[in-house]
C-alpha cells in the first residue's frame, strides 16, 4: 500500500519549516523545565531554547519582513506605499528586532541573571543582538564566495 503524502498546498507542507522549528523549541522548553539547570544537560537545554528561539524568529522574519539592502531578506512586493510607510516597510526587520529585543532586555533587567530563567533570557538577548548584527552587517559587507553576498 502507498501512503498518501500531504499535497504541497496543505497547511503542513507550506509551513513545515516553521512547525518543525516551533516543535523543537517546545521540546527544549519542556526538557529544560523538567531538568536540573545546574547540570550540563540542563544548561544545554537552556542554551538550546535561546538558539531555537533565534531560529524561529529568523524563519518568520525572513518570511514576512524585509530589510532594504540585506541579502538575507526577500524582495518586497512592488506595490506603491506612501513614503513613510515605505521607509517602515524597507526596514521592518530591523524595527521588529529592535522592538522585540527591547522587550527581552527589559525582561532580563528584572530577572536574576543567575536564576533558572535569567540565564535563558540572557542568552536570548545575546541571540537577538547576533541576528540584528547579521541583518545590519549583510546590508553593506560582503564575504568572498558567499552566494548571499552582493
Amino acid at each position: 500500500m502507498r501512503k498518501k503524502r500531504a499535497s504541497k498546498n496543505s497547511f503542513i507542507a507550506r509551513h513545515s519549516l516553521s512547525l518543525a522549528a516551533i516543535g523543537f523549541l517546545a521540546l527544549w522548553v519542556v526538557l529544560y523545565v523538567l531538568s536540573d539547570p545546574d547540570t550540563h544537560l540542563g544548561s544545554f537545554f537552556g542554551n538550546a531554547i535561546a538558539d531555537w528561539t533565534g531560529m524561529v524568529v529568523m524563519v518568520f522574519a525572513t518570511k514576512h519582513l524585509y530589510e532594504k539592502g540585506s541579502s538575507e531578506s526577500k524582495e518586497p512586493p512592488k506595490e506603491f506605499l506612501p513614503r513613510t510607510l515605505e521607509h517602515i516597510h524597507e526596514h521592518s526587520l530591523t524595527i521588529f528586532l529592535l522592538a522585540t529585543g527591547a522587550v527581552w532586555v527589559a525582561a532580563f533587567a528584572k530577572m536574576n541573571p543567575q536564576g533558572r530563567w535569567g540565564e535563558v533570557v540572557g542568552n536570548i538577548v545575546s541571540e537577538w543582538t547576533q541576528i540584528l548584527g547579521l541583518v545590519l552587517l549583510t546590508k553593506k559587507l560582503i564575504e568572498k564566495q558567499s552566494k548571499e553576498s552582493k
